[in-house]
């Protein structure tokens, strides 16, 4: 098994920036892929980023060029470094993890077994 905890969510004026952090402890040494996903009220949970174990990032295209994905596998930490955000980026975030290398079905949700509580994130205007 494998537990993930997110921390690192909070209020930030529009504009501003964040940094999210995800600590996998258990069975580390089996994740391959692991990501980010949120959730805004009212709407489902989607895909934001994800990061294989050798290092491949993908990102959904309205996070592009704001978010960056990283992980340490030393430390077992998964990050989310949020950029210019926006009233919109307003959600739950959550990390999510999987044993298998991902390449063209990271932003399947189906895909990751293991899912932290979640971190809530809020953007002003």
């Amino acid at each position: 098994q494998v537990q993930l905890v997110e921390s690192g969510g909070g209020l930030v004026q529009a504009g501003g920036s964040l940094r999210l952090s995800c600590a996998a402890s258990g069975r580390t040494f089996s994740i391959n892929t692991m990501g980010w996903f949120r959730q805004s009220p009212g709407k489902e949970r989607e895909f934001v980023s994800a990061i294989t174990r050798s290092g491949g990032t993908y990102y959904a295209d309205s996070v592009k060029g704001r978010f960056t994905i990283s992980r340490d596998n030393a430390k077992n930490t998964l990050y989310l470094q949020m950029n210019s955000l926006k009233p919109e980026d307003t959600a739950v975030y959550y990390c999510a993890a999987t044993t298998i290398y991902l390449t063209s079905s990271f932003a399947d949700q189906r895909m990751y077994p293991y899912w932290g509580q979640g971190t809530q994130v809020t953007v002003s205007s």
